[in-house]
């Protein structure tokens, strides 16, 4: 495997244990986190970019990556929003614009190419929907053969691109909960995708904040608002800041919060509680698919992160989230998503603890078109 020079290996983020360059997956299970000689990188702010942070801070070499990957971002200014929220400044960090339309694009990637590069020929995750559509999409780039498993309630877009970009798409009955065991029973043959499993998936989502923080001029923002559709991007943004951090480029990381829906918030369950791990979530029932993580991989790392960025887990009702989006939609023009909307409806419900000079970050996770009919509906619903 070919490798960058300042990547060291693997760290287990828990014990400590570290592990050769070459190692594809933790021999006990657990979780493997890249890890740099951050000693031996010289990055200036005056000479820095983004695409330079993520040539140096990646385990593998762009040349070995495959080309048309996630990011750059629109990175956009909503003075409407942070009038309304009584704040310095809102921005809105829209992933939708991704190849394939959402922040999974990253880490997905970077994941492909460490399979091509250990020599895989299939590879396979459960996905909400959009992690199937981007494996089957950079799968196809690589000449890998992808096979997705998804829930029978995920978007007809998303399954429509999987079968497009040659994915063997497997539509299973019931919820992600579902399509996740059904993968793990039958994927033994199959190169995992998932985040933790694969130690890629959450270190190229590490480009978010490479190009949020240069964005603003190497400033780091107050807060980030983050909806919770999956562990890899969270955790993957949060070790970007602290690298940046690290090596001198920002002097502070943001409070780094996460939103989920009521009907489905183990995450938020087990911060109120003060617990170091999630306990499943027994009937998750919200509109927002994407958001629906029952268990979400790596809980006790993800709860470690929240509390070290002087963050939470907040919940909003599915109204809310379905309310903001088309708020956030109509006022500012973006194509949000459903979970989109949950960043803004955690905004609202954090903006007492905000600072009248604070500067916000929602993420948009994904294109607003997977979602089209579910936000229409919304609007008929109120007669529009």
């Amino acid at each position: 495997m070919q490798t960058t020079a300042a990547f060291t290996g693997f760290r287990d983020p828990f014990s400590g244990e570290e592990f050769a360059p070459t190692v594809e997956r933790h021999p006990d299970g657990g979780i493997l986190d890249p890890a740099y000689a951050l000693d031996s990188i010289e990055l200036s702010q005056d000479q820095a970019s983004a695409s330079d942070a993520f040539d140096v801070l990646m385990p593998i070499p762009a040349s070995e990556r495959v080309q048309f990957a996630g990011g750059p971002t629109p990175l956009v200014d909503c003075p409407r929003l942070a009038d309304e929220l009584g704040v310095g400044s809102v921005y809105i960090k829209d992933e939708g614009a991704n190849p394939t339309g959402s922040i999974t694009d990253r880490g997905i990637a970077l994941a492909i190419s460490a399979a091509r590069q250990h020599g895989a020929t299939d590879v396979g995750l459960a996905s909400t929907g959009a992690g199937g559509q981007s494996a089957a999409a950079f799968g196809a780039r690589a000449g890998l053969t992808t096979h997705a498993y998804v829930p029978s309630r995920t978007p007809f877009q998303h399954k429509a691109m999987i079968n497009v970009h040659g994915g063997d798409m497997n539509v299973v009955g019931g919820r992600f909960d579902d399509a996740k065991a059904t993968f793990e029973t039958e994927s033994s043959e199959l190169y995992s995708l998932s985040a933790f499993e694969t130690p890629f998936r959450h270190e190229g989502a590490k480009g978010v904040a490479f190009e949020l923080f240069q964005q603003l001029d190497w400033t780091a923002p107050d807060v980030v608002c983050y909806p919770f559709v999956g562990s890899a991007p969270l955790y993957g943004m949060a070790k970007g800041a602290r690298e940046l951090a690290a090596l001198g480029l920002v002097d502070s990381v943001p409070s780094l919060y996460a939103g989920q829906s009521e009907s489905c918030a183990p995450l938020v369950t087990a911060f109120e509680d003060g617990a170091t791990t999630v306990s499943p979530w027994d009937v998750p029932d919200t509109v927002a698919g994407a958001l629906e993580r029952p268990a979400p991989a790596g809980s006790e790392l993800i709860l470690e992160t929240l509390r070290e960025h002087n963050g939470r887990a907040v919940a909003v009702n599915d109204d809310d989230i379905l309310e903001s989006a088309v708020t956030i939609a109509s006022h500012e023009g973006i194509d949000i998503s459903v979970a989109g909307g949950a960043a803004a409806a955690m905004a609202w419900e954090l903006r007492e603890a905000f600072g009248s000079d604070d500067s916000i970050v929602l993420i948009n996770p994904a294109s607003g078109a997977p979602d089209a009919d579910l936000l229409r509906s919304h609007l008929m619903g109120q007669g529009i």
